[in-house]
């Protein structure tokens, strides 16, 4: 290569279809991305994984479509609901809450989809109001220098939960081998770290450090006696998630609706965020390759209205309430893989997993915290990074 020759650009942008083999890999590491917190609020909740991982791939998918494959958003369980819906269970399902052994609560979860449908509708009115007053509206309540703030205080604050996931304090582990989570865990992210900044510009391999950081930590468990396969060859391979029809007969759902529904906003800013943050980053890959700008901070309006699709289909499935999934953003940003494809091929892989029960149970019957826990704290110091950047 000659001295005047520029690098090659390695990027996908929203339109972009990658090949088949990469295609797959990058969507496997955007499942990956989104596992961990997805499955851990279920579990947190008592909502059925397989239910929630099903319809976290098809409300991904969905939303893609409404927004007619312009925004590049996954879609995963939200943390903003915990609290609520903890208060709804142990109102209406008190018995089954609170025993240990019981592992999923349908008659709270139909009394809790209510109000992410409800949720819904306010997503979808809103997302229609600005996209009919125009985003200059919206700029005026909800200014770069407020959202790319809230993005910062969300990474910081979610970088602090995939720490304690980490370490093992989130499943109960004891001291006595707390210190073989952490030893795993900083291998594991010093590991992703190097994986994301040394084979940068090294094509495909470059474009997947958080895969190759989570199996490369899986391995460093295995000598520590940190992975156990008892509960999970035990386990059935196929089963049909547990699907709840939301509770519309029942007084008691339209009380608690408006509370639940309440905790839109907090997540329209977020969501408002994600966008400018995702806007930025695809521009600049853009006018790299040569490429007219996509401007996607310009589909607020339709980018909630996308929102608000994925709680539909969450809400009438019985998965636990959704949000786009900021750490699979800054994954898009840390490999420049913005492509909605390969989004759809992470949702198709969310929906087959949802049905296959030790998909998931390896990670919370292992005494094994998910390796893309470890990971997931680098990528939410990097949403906060996201957020300075757009500030």
């Amino acid at each position: 290569m000659s001295a005047n020759t520029k690098p090659a650009i390695i990027g996908f942008l929203p339109d972009d279809t990658p090949p088949l083999g990469a295609m797959l890999s990058l969507g496997f590491q955007q499942f990956l991305t989104m596992f961990p917190a997805t499955v851990l609020v279920a579990i947190l909740t008592k909502f059925d994984v397989g239910i929630t991982l099903l319809a976290s791939g098809l409300g991904t998918i969905i939303a893609l479509l409404v927004s007619k494959r312009k925004i590049p958003m996954y879609y995963g369980s939200s943390f903003s609901y915990i609290a609520v819906i903890i208060t709804v269970m142990s109102r209406f399902a008190p018995a089954c809450f609170n025993d240990p052994t019981q592992v999923y609560c349908p008659e709270g979860v139909q009394i809790v989809q209510v109000g992410i449908i409800l949720t819904a509708v306010f997503e979808i009115g809103i997302g229609f109001l600005i996209m009919r007053i125009g985003k200059a509206a919206l700029d005026k309540v909800l200014p770069p220098i407020v959202t790319g703030s809230m993005a910062m205080v969300i990474g910081v604050a979610l970088a602090g939960a995939a720490l304690n996931n980490a370490g093992g304090m989130s499943i109960g582990i004891g001291a006595d081998i707390a210190w073989k989570f952490w030893t795993v865990a900083f291998i594991t992210l010093i590991a992703t770290i190097l994986f994301s900044v040394y084979l940068q510009g090294k094509g495909l391999i470059g474009m997947l450090p958080i895969l190759l950081g989570a199996v490369f930590g899986y391995l460093v468990a295995i000598p520590f006696g940190l992975v156990h396969f008892e509960n999970v060859v035990a386990a059935p391979w196929f089963a049909a998630p547990h699907w709840t029809f939301p509770a519309f007969n029942d007084p008691n759902a339209w009380g608690m609706a408006l509370s639940i529904a309440l905790i839109f906003i907090a997540t329209v800013p977020e969501s408002t965020a994600h966008l400018y943050q995702m806007s930025l980053y695809i521009d600049e890959l853009a006018a790299e390759m040569g490429r007219k700008p996509y401007n996607i901070k310009e589909l607020i309006g339709l980018n909630l209205v996308a929102d608000g699709a994925d709680d539909v289909i969450v809400g009438l499935l019985g998965g636990s309430a959704g949000t786009n999934y900021g750490e699979n953003n800054s994954l898009m940003a840390i490999t420049r893989n913005y492509s909605t494809a390969v989004l759809m091929v992470a949702g198709g892989m969310a929906i087959v997993f949802g049905f296959l029960p030790n998909s998931w149970r390896w990670s919370t019957r292992c005494r094994l915290p998910c390796k893309a826990d470890w990971a997931s704290t680098y990528l939410h110091h990097r949403h906060a990074g996201c957020g300075a950047h757009s500030i």
